[in-house]
Parts: C-alpha cells; sequence; structure tokens
C-alpha cells in the first residue's frame, strides 16, 4: 500500500476507535458499564454506522489534504468538523436523558429529556450528515484529480 493511501486509512481508523471511545466513555461515566453495554447492544448498527462513516470522513480528509500539501493548495475542514460534531451527539444522545441526574439546571434537564425521547431520530440525522460529508470530500477529490490532471 502507499504511503499516500497507508496514512488516511489509519488516521480514518484511529478517528472511528476514538469516536467508539468517546461513545463508551461518557455512557459509562454518566451511566455506568451495564447501561453502556445494554444501549450498544440496542443500537450498535447506529453507533457503529456513525463511527465508521466518520472515519470515512477523516480518511478522505486526510487523503485530500495530501494531495492538496503536495501542490501547494489550501482547503478547510470544515466539513469534517460539522460532521464530527453531529455524529459525536447522535452516538451521546442515547445517554443524554441520564444527564438530568447530574444537573441541576431545569432548562437543561428538559433539553436532554427532548433529546432522548428523539434519539433514534438524532442517530439517523447524524448518518445523513455522515453520507453528505463523505459525498463533498469524495467530490473534493474528484475535481481535484481532474484539475490537477
Amino acid at each position: 500500500m502507499q504511503n499516500s493511501t497507508a496514512k488516511p486509512i489509519l488516521y480514518g481508523a484511529l478517528a472511528s476507535a476514538i469516536l467508539l471511545g468517546v461513545y463508551f466513555a461518557v455512557l459509562t461515566l454518566v451511566s455506568g458499564w451495564g447501561y453502556t453495554l445494554s444501549q450498544f447492544a440496542t443500537y450498535w448498527y447506529f453507533i457503529v454506522s456513525l463511527a465508521v462513516g466518520f472515519g470515512i470522513q477523516i480518511g478522505l480528509y486526510s487523503y485530500l489534504k495530501h494531495l492538496v500539501r503536495t501542490s501547494s493548495m489550501v482547503m478547510g475542514g470544515k466539513t469534517v468538523a460539522v460532521t464530527g460534531t453531529t455524529s459525536t451527539l447522535a452516538m451521546i444522545s442515547c445517554c443524554a436523558h441520564y444527564l438530568v441526574n447530574i444537573i441541576p439546571i431545569l432548562g437543561i434537564a428538559g433539553a436532554l429529556t427532548v433529546i432522548a425521547q428523539y434519539q433514534t431520530e438524532i442517530f439517523w440525522v447524524g448518518i445523513t450528515f455522515n453520507v453528505f460529508g463523505i459525498w463533498f470530500i469524495s467530490n473534493k477529490i474528484v475535481q481535484f484529480k481532474k484539475h490537477h490532471e
């Protein structure tokens, strides 16, 4: 495997692992290990999809950044930041209602209750943002390659 593709694949895999780590850490800190395992067993397909999608975006972005760096052009990473944040928030949403126990501010408790009621929908929004992010970055790679051939 060439170095130009090995690093983006490594970065993508690492990003997926970190996102899963954040999910498990936050849920375990808020609700305990048993609840974390229960939630993961229930929503694993959403959680893994979000993590893999985020990892793909990071890998694609790293590859695009490498292409840009080697041709002395500059591009931003706003799409990765937005979709990565959405993915993280969607994954954490399954435990958000438990934060009510440790946050005494009533307004935040109300917001967390709403988030907990719509966690499946939030997962779908996160996946939609992931798909858009993957498409967007892939499109930029294709455009970049066409422009620089």
